[in-house]
């Protein structure tokens, strides 16, 4: 299943959709602006909130929280000790999942990755349209909002980085 992503213009605070391949809008990523920590909400195109993306407050590092209806579902964050600069980690609420990101994030082309298996690609090349990325989830049966939040989230912090840089 393919999406696609246009990318904010103006910063934080923007709303945007993600369109399926057909061009039907699909999700909602709801910017929340003037708040203490950076917060994003990923609806459905009824407008119902289906995850909640949030910044952890006081962490060592910059670190992204995803909820589902109140619940803890990942934890994102840069990989600790990489060689890559553009490595993240999504642990998962069960505590024994863990998904690696990897690939050049700031410019939209990486990988979702569980135990070494494809979960997603995150890529411009298939796209001719400026300014606009695809997240293309390739495992069916894959949790397609989750794997969109999870886009959202590392791209969020590797441009915050870039930024604190």
């Amino acid at each position: 299943m393919r999406f696609l992503v246009r990318d904010r213009l103006l910063g934080f605070g923007d709303d945007y959709w993600i369109e399926d391949d057909q061009g039907d809008k699909v999700f909602l990523v709801d910017g929340k602006a003037m708040r203490l920590r950076d917060t994003f909400e990923l609806k459905d195109r009824q407008g119902r909130v289906l995850i909640d993306i949030r910044q952890k407050m006081f962490a060592l590092r910059d670190t992204m929280l995803i909820e589902r209806g109140d619940e803890p579902l990942a934890t994102v964050r840069r990989k600790r000790l990489s060689l890559l600069r553009n490595h993240y980690r999504v642990s998962l609420a069960d505590g024994s999942t863990v998904l690696d990101v990897s690939g050049r994030i700031l410019d939209r082309e990486f990988a979702v990755e569980y135990e070494g298996e494809l979960l997603a690609v995150v890529s411009r090349r298939w796209l001719r349209v400026r300014e606009t990325y695809g997240v293309d989830v390739v495992r069916e049966d894959a949790d397609a909002a989750l794997l969109i939040a999870v886009a959202v989230c590392v791209i969020h912090l590797a441009e915050k980085e870039r930024e604190e840089r």
